[in-house]
Formats: C-alpha cells, sequence, structure tokens
C-alpha cells in the first residue's frame, strides 16, 4: 500500500519514519509514533526469558497507561547485550522524549531483528538528533514500512467506530509463536475510552488475533503490542469499539500469517466443541505449529492423519477421545467419514489454494478458537539458514 492509495489516520497523531543506519540496505529503520496530547494505552509483552532491553524499559512504563507513543528500531534486536545494551535503548528512549518533550516513562520503546548485536549508536544518535517536532503529519504506510525486517510488504488497516478512527500497523514473519504478544503491533485511535477499559478490551483482542498466530512455534525476545487513544473525537460505544479493534486486529493477524518467511498459503485452524476456549487454544495451536501439517498443506497433499498426529500431542487433555473428534479440509469432514479417491482429488485442488482452513471438532462442549499459521516451505529455510551472514 502507498502512501497515495492509504487511508487517513486518527486526528492528533504524528508519525516520523527514518533511515538511522540500523542495517545497509538504505532502508527506514527508525520509527517514532506520537499522540500530540495525553493518552490512554494498553500494552502487552512477550514472556521470553530472553526479552530485551526495550521490553523491559517498556514494561515498567505500561502499568501507568499512561504512554503517548512508540519509538521502534527494526533490523536489531538489541538482545543479549548487556548493560551496554541496555544504557543504549534507555538513551535512545530519553532522547526521543526530550525531543517531543514528553518524560521517557510515557514513551514505549521497541526494537526486532538480529540478536546479540548492539545499536550503532553513532549513527542512532545523528539520526535521533535529527528530529524535529512536530513532526508535520501522520504517514502511517510509512512507519509500516519502516517496522519491517524481513517482511516481504507493510501491513497496515483501518477501522471507523462512531467518529473514531482506529489505525494499526504490524510486522512479522518469522520467530512468531502465540505467548503474550507475538511480534510488533500498533494501534492508534483517536476515540476516548477510560485506561481501565481500553487495557481490558485490548488483552481480550489480542488473546484471540495477534496471539493466535503461529509462523514457526518461536517465541520472540521482543514481542510488543501497544494501543494508544487520544480521545481526539470523543467517548464512543465500548462493546462497538472492541469489535472494530478486533476486525482490525484480525485483519492484521491474516496479513502477518499470509506473510509468514517463505509461505505460500494462509492456514486457519478451528477448533470448536472443546471443553472450554483454553483447551481449542492447545489443540488448535497444535495444529498449525505442526512442520508435517505445515508441509502436507505446502504440498497440497489431504493427509488428514497429520492433523490426527497433532491433535493427540495434546496428551494431558485426558477427555479428548478419538471416538468424538472429527476433521475436515474445508467444508468437506475427512475424519471419521472418510472421503472417496474422488473426494480426495477434489480435497487437492483445494488445497492447492492460497487460504486452507481446517477443522478439528472435539465433540465435548462449547469451547472454541482459531489459529492463524501458514504452510512450510524451502523458501522458509533458504531465509533463515542464512539471516545472520
Amino acid at each position: 500500500m502507498t502512501a497515495a492509495d492509504a487511508p487517513a489516520g486518527p486526528a492528533g497523531f504524528q508519525v516520523h519514519a527514518g533511515h538511522a543506519g540500523l542495517a545497509d540496505d538504505g532502508r527506514d529503520d527508525l520509527t517514532v509514533i506520537m499522540s500530540e496530547s495525553p493518552a490512554t494505552s494498553s500494552a502487552v509483552f512477550t514472556r521470553s526469558r530472553f526479552a530485551g532491553p526495550s521490553v523491559l524499559l517498556s514494561r515498567r512504563s505500561a502499568g501507568g497507561r499512561d504512554a503517548r507513543g512508540v519509538v521502534v528500531l527494526a533490523r536489531n534486536a538489541n538482545v543479549a547485550t548487556g548493560a551496554e545494551g541496555l544504557a543504549d535503548a534507555t538513551e535512545v528512549r530519553q532522547r526521543v522524549a526530550g525531543a517531543v518533550g514528553i518524560p521517557p516513562d510515557q514513551l514505549l520503546i521497541a526494537s526486532t531483528g538480529i540478536i546479540g548485536v548492539r545499536y550503532p549508536m553513532p549513527a542512532v544518535r545523528a539520526a535521533l538528533d535529527r528530529l524535529k517536532w512536530p513532526f508535520g503529519g501522520a504517514d502511517f504506510p510509512a512507519a509500516a514500512r519502516a517496522i519491517m525486517t524481513t517482511d516481504t510488504r507493510p501491513k497496515l488497516v483501518r477501522a471507523r467506530c462512531g467518529a473514531a478512527t482506529i489505525v494499526g500497523i504490524a510486522k512479522g514473519v518469522g520467530m512468531i509463536a502465540p505467548d503474550m504478544a507475538t511480534l510488533l503491533a500498533f494501534f492508534c485511535t483517536d476515540a476516548q475510552l477510560p485506561a481501565a477499559e481500553l487495557d481490558v478490551a485490548f488483552r481480550a483482542v489480542v488473546a484471540r488475533t495477534l496471539n493466535a498466530v503461529s509462523i514457526d512455534s518461536d517465541t520472540s525476545t521482543s514481542d510488543t503490542a501497544a494501543i494508544f487513544a487520544n480521545g481526539w473525537a470523543g467517548p464512543v460505544d465500548p462493546a462497538e469499539f472492541r469489535d472494530r479493534l478486533f476486525a482490525a486486529a484480525l485483519d492484521l493477524t491474516r496479513q502477518i500469517a499470509r506473510d509468514g518467511e517463505g509461505a505460500s498459503k494462509l492456514i486457519e485452524v478451528r477448533v470448536t466443541g472443546a471443553r472450554d476456549d483454553a483447551q481449542a487454544r492447545r489443540v488448535a495451536r497444535a495444529v498449525v505449529d505442526s512442520p508435517l501439517v505445515k508441509t502436507a498443506v505446502h504440498g497440497g497433499d489431504p493427509n488428514w492423519g497429520r492433523v490426527a498426529m497433532a491433535v493427540g500431542k495434546c496428551q494431558d487433555d485426558l477427555d479428548l477421545s478419538p471416538d468424538r473428534i472429527t476433521i475436515g479440509f474445508g467444508e468437506r469432514e475427512v475424519y471419521p467419514r472418510r472421503p472417496d479417491p474422488a473426494a480426495l482429488a477434489e480435497l487437492a485442488g483445494y488445497l492447492a489454494g492460497d487460504e486452507v482452513v481446517i477443522r478439528v471438532g472435539l465433540g465435548i462442549g462449547d469451547g472454541a478458537f482459531s489459529a492463524y499459521g501458514c504452510d512450510l516451505t524451502e523458501g522458509y529455510i533458504r531465509i533463515n539458514a542464512s539471516y545472520s551472514t
């Protein structure tokens, strides 16, 4: 999406996107998104025990629910860089906060990219010295491009809620698995919502969207998802806002899954009939994470036995019984009512498409959950076999 055909953003936000020398390809790699006035906020972060300094700093600030924006550095995660890396991240946040005239605790910081390498601070400092507030507009498409690493395309979405606008951007195509937040994703809105209400809505939405995507079953050290609401458009209906935010976050989730490293197909795993939603989530994740399921989908092979295998890995769910379970591809059931040869040929055609739905019914209760992922291809191996070299 280009700036010319992109939707307008919410009122009262400023965006800066520029080059800070984090990589040598000349692309923008520094982004600052900022509300022009005080805002309410909510944020969730990776649960990785190797979380980077950006996560540690932002996590401490997020409890105030009054963050006004975020600075993002792409192509360098600044993880496992010791006290020096923490000092670098602290300096970056302080410099940006000073440039826009807010306390550092009202600014989140996020980093993404290679692990174990410090920021090139002389180049970063020079870029930060060029910051001029206000930035001169809110080019969210530019921000979506600047936060990319191995993404092949920017990810941006817009939604309306009454008089208010919601805009979201995200990056993430590898090292993604559901575990709190699962990538970088930032939402800005001019809706007016109390901080506690915004926090409840955001966490509920993330749980069923951004936290339901898995590319390769690996959880990043840097995952951050946040929302900033400055209230310029006035109050909104809370239920309608949650619905609109869910739709926007789900759109970004599907964009992420479709753009998985090397991916050629989007996979959606819909689990129903579970004891509760938590059980449905475990089963959906087991299926969407399975390399054998992913490769079967990639090859257009209607090998439903691999789905059965993946469900069976949920060994602690003792109420899972093959006698009650159903499995389907698209609208066609493949277990226990097994397809004949003609139906198998039809299924191979379905699996050759660019979006595949796998359905699993557990026959226990009313719990349900959908997970999103992609196929596993030779392209994924090529990208990750030489990521740091």
